[in-house]
């Protein structure tokens, strides 16, 4: 498939057609990152890193925990 390139102020642009934006699973506003690999523009969606909780607690030690605070007796909803 070829795609024709635009002017978009001083960029330069080029439109997704929406088949293939489905099959990579990205829309309007999606991040995607943009290399050079052998002398071609390769463009691949960027995808957020998944932690585990063992990976998001890794560098938690007792001296970056902390007491209970009170903040009150419960008001509304929040009471269980």
């Amino acid at each position: 498939m070829t795609a024709a390139i635009a002017k978009w102020g001083n960029s330069l642009a080029v439109r997704i057609p929406q088949a293939i934006a489905e099959q990579v699973q990205i829309q309007a506003g999606s991040e995607i990152n943009i290399e050079i690999i052998d002398g071609k523009i390769v463009l691949t969606p960027h995808r957020r890193k998944k932690y585990t909780l063992d990976e998001l607690l890794d560098g938690m030690t007792s001296e970056h925990l902390h007491a209970e605070i009170s903040t009150g007796a419960s008001v509304g909803n929040e009471a269980w």
